[in-house]
């Protein structure tokens, strides 16, 4: 029997959970968030709370599922057929904007990392890591047809994220560090840039 699509309200609340807890993940990590945190920050009893999700677990598994696709997209969007160079900048541009738009998501990402992936350690070991390896691939190419600089395509994979989680992950030091004067989102795309661009531009 096919299940009846959820109405508005029970979407809105939907939401309304995750959202809160996306708040709640960010900060306090997912050992230190409670369901009454959430349930407090989506104006819903626990009781409540529990009809929408089972469990902090499930919460917490919605978020990184979502989370996942939208971290990927940029990458699957990486163009074989692209001209080199600006398919990698392209890439680095939009994990930087990723980084502006969702710093939330990108601390809850990082949070579960340095916990050991416990709960997403299949979706790396599985759809991350052989994303990673067909795009490797493709640099892997660029690099044989002397289109790019030969470097380890992995590791400059690594190090765009490195270069642009950074500024979500470690926002506060970053903003304390320059100063209320600057804005680093663009100064920090205008220096990947020009960083890569000299990394990857073949020489001769």
């Amino acid at each position: 029997m096919s299940r009846k699509p959820p109405t508005r309200i029970q979407q809105r609340n939907s939401e309304a959970i995750l959202e809160a807890a996306l708040d709640v993940f960010s900060q306090q990590g997912f050992r230190g968030a409670t369901l009454d945190q959430i349930a407090e920050g989506a104006g819903l009893s626990k009781p409540n709370l529990l009809y929408y999700f089972p469990s902090k677990e499930a919460i917490h598994l919605a978020l990184i599922s979502r989370l996942l696709k939208v971290w990927l997209d940029p990458l699957r969007d990486l163009d074989p057929q692209g001209d080199p160079v600006a398919e990698v900048k392209t890439y680095a541009r939009r994990k930087l904007d990723l980084s502006r738009d969702f710093p939330r998501e990108s601390r809850l990402f990082a949070n579960e990392i340095l916990q050991g992936a416990p709960r997403m350690i299949g979706a790396i070991e599985g759809e991350l890591r052989d994303l990673v390896a067909e795009k490797a691939a493709v640099l892997q190419g660029w690099m044989n047809e002397g289109r790019l600089a030969p470097v380890h395509p992995v590791h400059l994979i690594f190090s765009i994220w490195a270069l642009t989680q950074h500024y979500a992950d470690f926002d506060v030091q970053v903003r304390a560090v320059l100063g209320p004067d600057h804005d680093p989102f663009a100064e920090a795309g205008e220096f990947i840039e020009i960083a890569l661009s000299r990394l990857l531009e073949p020489r001769g």
